[in-house]
């Protein structure tokens, strides 16, 4: 591909190079300007460097003396060099002829790299000098380069409107692709700085040497491999037309990318087979006026065109067909003669002189400033469009424009299509109301500018975890059983699968830790590692991790230890000691208080001894104090009075005592070991006893904030071994996922319960390796379900279930009878208590019954024994009977 390119650039040179003219001769004029242009025969694209800029260069000096202008007396006349890209050579011939002839300003070079050895040297000598071509940013320096002006936009501005159309497209990075000189390494220079300055990137920088020819470095891993598909290349026709082939050769121009050249190329040097590899194609390129529907002098254009016509009609492309760089080289041209003509109609004669004039070193214009102030002020309609200058810059500052010409295949012929134009004031618009864009692959869809992933294979990686990864078997249409994944993150897979169109190859891993898993994706294994992967600085050292897919932060779990230990005492640990003796003591209080009051006037009272009056006046007080009441009332003021205190104390106290007794029950029914995380950093547990996952984010963690560094826990390799450690009493705590632990504790495990608040709030994210070039479109698409809602739709899915709530709930609510068990030892002694009063109460009668129980049984006993008797001696009986 690249001989057959270098064959055709041979016969154009060959076709160009012995081009005839018929210009005439204008080397009798005193005062000339000199033009700069491009050598024809070492040019690719001579049509629009050479030979148009050229005729309109010579078109501009005839036209001047067709309307008799001159300047000191004198018509203009020109000199021409054919610079060959050799800036000593270039340097050397403007040194030749400024020494030589009266040149009185300069039009060119064409190349940057040229303009910036000649600028110094013209700046000395005093002469402006305008370049119709030279781009490069650096040249703006007025303090460097005090004479150069340009007409054609400096790259900076090109910069600029390739930002805008990034922006406008919503693309955010892009690669570059430029030739190895000041043109290529500047101008790729201004567009990473104008990007960097709107928050745009610059993926990488790429230079093809112009001396060998070749691409420096890997250019299909470069593009495969990087995360945008937007190529602008920034080099002259010949160099882009190279870098194009070989990026053919190599598939790299087509569907999946989206090239933007600096420059129009000729087609020509292309098969044909590979017309559909670069329909879609973009070209930048500065324009004239009239391409926008602004202003331009067309009277002018007209008057130039037929010039050129006359002396050479063979390379006269046609009005619609001239380069805008020709254009520009008119106006630079005209602009020089107007502005001399204006600069010596206001002096006096002579008007051009100059100094030292034997050596271009030492040569310098008299009146240098006043000329390079007028031109600072220059103003007026070229062919191009408004000419305006000022002091500030060496750019144009009016009559800026840019189109995007779009190569449109068409009965299998490209043809450049303008699709886009650009100027300060409107940014990107349309070309017309018809215009319609064909990207590359021939859609007319705007690319992402991000690499796709439509068909491509990833090989993910993941771990199974509940809910995030769970194993289920189904049996599917054969009958067979077969294994399937269902969780949250196989549900996120497949609607990312859905979004971006990627073909995903999932592997199930076991007995790995996540670093090791995250270093087989840092070393290629795979592409993805999807899983509750905590994003820490360490890890993104080696990787990169997607946008956040699940919010966490980290608990501390434990089991469940109910309280078994019967405390005879619970029922009265609602109060302290100091309250119960200060009831005593109202009570005591209280009674003989009322002894006092109501001896002499209650009937109830009055005739009892002062035993019983003391325990009635407390039997009082205590009824009315826990508001059960009693069977006698109160007759005097006094007794009132005290019984409304009573009652006072009754109301507080019974609803303090019945509050603090439910809440003092409730929470003695279960009892955690600790509180949360203040409590194992205070050492309450042995650190032998809290289980951490060793190889995770969750040791790290330890490691740094609590341990400092000693691993001084109990090693566990699996979310499994957790939980079984602390159901088997292996561990006691173990500071687990937020996430994962409160699904397990909801729905698997109830005997486990999470204690404390939760701390280091952090984010599970995708696992991929660094500079994935498909890393952009992935977080756009995993931001895309946040936004949606998706990411809450699956956490509302597989976390909000609780299977153990209801459980939960019935245990700790529920009072066990060793709560209770002081409160009816308590009862039972006091009913003990009862008896024994009663029974003392009774002793004198129950004394008396006994003893006629003994004697009637006694009786019975004799009576008894005497029938015996009689039955068995008949004389026995009669003897005692007499």
């Amino acid at each position: 591909m690249i001989e057959l390119c270098w064959l055709r650039i041979i016969f154009f040179q060959y076709l160009f190079g012995n081009v005839q003219t018929d210009w005439p001769s204008l080397n009798s004029s005193n005062i000339d300007l000199l033009g700069i242009f491009p050598y024809i025969a070492n040019q690719s694209e001579p049509t629009q460097w050479s030979i148009q800029s050229h005729a309109m260069f010579k078109s501009a000096i005839l036209l001047s003396r067709q309307y008799d202008i001159r300047i000191q007396g004198e018509l203009v006349g020109y000199e021409t060099i054919e610079s060959k890209g050799d800036v000593v050579t270039a340097f050397g011939d403007t040194c030749e002829f400024v020494s030589n002839s009266t040149i009185i300003g300069i039009v060119g070079p064409s190349f940057s790299r040229e303009s910036q050895y000649i600028g110094p040297l013209v700046g000395k000598i005093g002469i402006p000098f305008i370049s119709y071509s030279s781009t490069d940013p650096q040249l703006s320096d007025r303090h460097t380069y005090s004479s150069f002006y340009r007409l054609v936009p400096s790259d900076s501005i090109a910069a600029s409107a390739i930002a805008d159309l990034f922006l406008q497209y919503e693309w955010t990075a892009g690669i570059i692709i430029c030739q190895s000189d000041v043109f290529g390494s500047n101008g790729a220079k201004s567009i990473s700085d104008e990007f960097t300055r709107r928050k745009l990137s610059i993926t990488a920088t790429v230079q093809f040497d112009i001396n060998t020819y070749e691409i420096k470095g890997d250019l299909t891993s470069i593009l495969t491999f990087s995360s945008t598909r937007i190529i602008l290349v920034w080099a002259e026709p010949l160099y882009i037309n190279m870098i194009l082939a070989e990026a053919l050769e190599r598939s790299l121009v087509g569907p999946q990318f989206l090239w933007i050249l600096s420059t129009p190329i000729s087609l020509n040097y292309f098969n044909k087979t590979f017309n559909e590899n670069l329909n879609g194609l973009f070209v930048i390129e500065s324009v004239t006026g009239n391409v926008v529907n602004a202003p331009t002098n067309d009277t002018l254009l007209k008057s130039a065109y037929e010039i050129w016509q006359t002396y050479e009609p063979e390379t006269f492309p046609g009005s619609q067909n001239v380069n805008y760089f020709a254009l520009f080289a008119f106006d630079a041209t005209w602009t020089l003669i107007k502005m001399y003509e204006k600069f010596c109609s206001n002096v006096s004669s002579p008007c051009i002189e100059f100094l030292n004039n034997s050596s271009c070193f030492d040569q310098h214009l008299q009146n240098s400033d006043s000329v390079l102030n007028l031109m600072n002020s220059m103003n007026y309609l070229g062919v191009s469009g408004l000419i305006e200058f000022n002091e500030n810059t060496a750019d144009r500052v009016t009559g800026i424009y840019y189109i995007i010409k779009n190569l449109q295949l068409s009965s299998n012929v490209l043809n450049y299509v303008p699709i886009l134009v650009w100027s300060h004031a409107t940014n990107w618009n349309f070309y017309s109301s018809t215009s319609v864009i064909i990207w590359p692959g021939n859609s007319l869809i705007a690319p992402s500018g991000s690499a796709s992933l439509q068909n491509v294979h990833l090989r993910l990686v993941v771990t199974e975890t509940a809910p995030f990864t769970m194993s289920s078997q189904f049996i599917n249409e054969s009958g067979e059983s077969q294994m399937k994944l269902v969780g949250y993150i196989p549900d996120l897979i497949e609607r990312l699968r859905i979004r971006l169109g990627f073909i995903p190859e999932v592997t199930l891993i076991a007995n790995k830790t996540f670093n090791e898993i995250i270093d087989l994706v840092a070393n290629d294994a795979y592409d993805l590692f999807l899983a509750q992967t905590t994003i820490t600085a360490a890890r993104s050292e080696k990787v990169s991790f997607s946008n956040s897919i699940y919010d966490n932060s980290l608990r501390i779990l434990i089991r469940k230890e109910l309280k078994t230990d019967i405390d005879l005492l619970t029922y009265l640990r609602s109060f302290s000691i100091q309250l119960w003796l200060a009831v005593l003591f109202a009570c005591i209080y209280a009674s003989l208080l009322l002894c006092v009051l109501e001896r002499r006037e209650n009937d109830a009272l009055r005739h009892r001894s002062m035993i019983s009056l003391i325990a009635m006046s407390i039997w009082y007080s205590i009824g009315t104090l826990v508001g059960y009441g009693v069977d006698f009332h109160v007759v005097t003021a006094a007794g009132r009075v005290l019984t409304v205190g009573l009652y006072l104390l009754s109301i507080v106290l019974v609803a303090a005592y019945t509050a603090n007794l439910a809440s003092e029950l409730t929470i003695s029914k279960s009892q955690d070991i600790i509180d949360g995380l203040d409590d194992i950093k205070n050492g309450k547990l042995s650190y032998s006893r809290i289980g951490i996952l060793v190889g995770s984010s969750l040791e790290d963690y330890y490691l740094r904030e609590i341990s400092g560094g000693n691993k001084n826990f109990y090693p566990l390799k699996t979310k499994q071994e957790i939980y079984d450690g602390l159901l088997n009493n292996v561990i006691d705590a173990s500071i687990v996922d937020g996430s994962v632990s409160e699904y397990i504790v909801n729905n698997i495990y109830c005997n486990l319960t999470l204690v404390g608040k939760d701390f280091n709030t952090n984010a599970f994210g995708i696992v991929f390796q660094k500079n994935w070039q498909y890393k952009n479109i992935f977080d756009k698409a995993v931001l895309l379900l946040r936004e949606s809602g998706n990411i809450d739709e699956l956490k509302r899915k597989w976390f909000k279930t609780t299977v153990c709530s209801e459980t939960a709930q019935t245990t700790s609510q529920a009072m066990t009878i060793e709560s209770m068990a002081g409160l009816f030892v308590t009862f039972i002694i006091i009913s003990l208590l009862a008896i024994i009063v009663c029974l003392w109460k009774h002793r004198s009668c129950l004394n008396l019954t006994y003893i006629k129980k003994l004697f009637l049984k006694r009786n019975m006993y004799k009576e008894k024994h005497s029938t015996e008797i009689s039955r068995t001696n008949p004389t026995t009986v009669e003897k005692s009977l007499f």
